[in-house]
């Protein structure tokens, strides 16, 4: 009726899914499994079992062969850590020690992390830039060759989305997003483009992401690459061995690192090359556990259609040089993200209690091994100066604080 939802409205949209979601036979099996499920245990991580694998990176033969246990994102078959299966549980899981080996070797050294799951889109034209300036909460004029870190509002002042932006050319620009977010992203911008002369293009499956991340990630791309590498924000083409690859210094994970984007004929040599350097590999629990030490938000849980960058600690996205939409909301805030610690081992969804009453939910979690102690963010109401966390009936201390547990400065990663 309002041409958009007025609230949250996610767990019923359609566009959760993408074209191939329509195919019968997947959907056979897959929706059989789904609702067999219904009464069953709601383990946490739980993965689906049917119509896998669907989608491959066109590295998964060598992540296999390396012992990868696999997840499933939008029909990607994607890396979840390198070791064998283990039993679900809401307690210690069996695969908390070889996660928290693949953060100790990324926080001490490198991890090399294939991300190939990301939607990835080009938008391009004479009026590209316009389109984006209306669409994107920060600045995107920028100069060929930046990547700039963004949000996408909604009329309420709300995320539809966050995501980064490359400008790659005067009219051209790399628009990268999450796995689970790329048919309702692709929608929303394609309608926020109107009638600007722009073409948006999903170029997802053209390009494997590999992200080598860590202290050391610098002195090990000097070892394959004779290229100028640049600062925090930078993206530009290198040689990588006999390829030729889009390296943006960007991270997800709080460490000095880059995100290689490499043409998909090119992406089996490529990653062989970082192979042979002797890097660790790691999964994507490795980079939950970690963008939880550094406080980055994630969309459909902390960031969402009804939360504002006053809320969300991200103002700081918000250009004045430009209108954007939603910009006259982006103050109103019926609540804060803040990062939370605790011995409690949390999953997401608890009750956070001050005085023995609500004021808040943690929205996502994991065991931080850098700081020793379960890590999460949560939304809260006030400034309540103590906390606890429910969890399955007991109440544990937590400690709340709007900066980060991990590198709140962010030195590590502007190194």
């Amino acid at each position: 009726m309002n041409g958009q939802p007025t609230s949250d409205l996610w767990p019923a949209d359609l566009r959760r899914f993408a074209r191939w979601a329509g195919n019968d036979t997947w959907l056979r099996e897959r929706v059989t499994e789904t609702l067999g499920l219904h009464y069953a245990m709601a383990w946490p991580n739980r993965e689906p079992e049917t119509a896998r694998p669907l989608r491959r990176s066109p590295v998964h033969h060598l992540l296999a062969a390396s012992g990868a246990c696999f997840g499933a994102k939008m029909g990607w078959e994607r890396v979840n850590y390198f070791g064998p299966a283990a039993p679900y549980t809401f307690g210690r899981p069996g695969w908390q020690e070889t996660v928290d080996a693949e953060v100790g070797a990324c926080r001490s050294e490198a991890a090399l992390f294939d991300q190939t799951s990301f939607a990835k889109f080009t938008l391009k034209g004479p009026e590209a830039t316009a389109a984006l300036q209306w669409l994107c909460t920060a600045d995107v004029d920028v100069e060929v060759g930046r990547v700039v870190y963004t949000g996408m509002l909604n009329d309420r002042g709300g995320y539809e989305s966050d995501l980064t932006v490359t400008r790659v050319s005067a009219d051209e620009y790399l628009i990268v997003t999450g796995s689970a977010q790329a048919t309702r992203d692709f929608d929303h911008i394609s309608r926020g483009i109107g009638e600007r002369r722009a073409v948006l293009v999903d170029v997802t499956s053209a390009y494997a992401v590999f992200g080598l991340m860590g202290p050391e990630s610098r002195n090990i791309l000097r070892t394959v690459s004779k290229a100028e590498l640049g600062e925090f924000g930078t993206s530009r083409l290198i040689d990588l061995g006999h390829a030729t690859v889009r390296a943006s210094r960007v991270t997800y994970v709080g460490e000095l690192g880059w995100e290689l984007y490499v043409p998909a004929e090119f992406a089996v040599t490529v990653y062989e090359t970082l192979l042979a350097t002797g890097i660790r590999q790691a999964g994507h629990y490795a980079i939950e556990a970690m963008r939880l030490e550094k406080g980055y938000r994630a969309w459909g849980r902390e960031l969402g259609p009804d939360v504002t960058p006053a809320a969300a600690g991200l103002l700081f996205t918000c250009k004045k040089s430009a209108p954007f939409r939603g910009m006259d909301r982006i103050h109103d805030a019926r609540g804060t993200i803040v990062s939370i610690t605790t011995e409690a081992r949390l999953w997401g969804g608890e009750s956070l209690l001050a005085d023995g009453e609500p004021v808040g939910y943690v929205t996502s979690a994991a065991h931080g091994p850098t700081i020793g102690r379960t890590v999460a963010l949560g939304f809260v109401t006030g400034t309540p100066a103590k906390a606890e966390v429910d969890c399955a009936g007991e109440r544990y201390p937590a400690q709340i604080s709007r900066k980060a547990p991990y590198d709140p400065t962010s030195a590590r990663v502007k190194v």
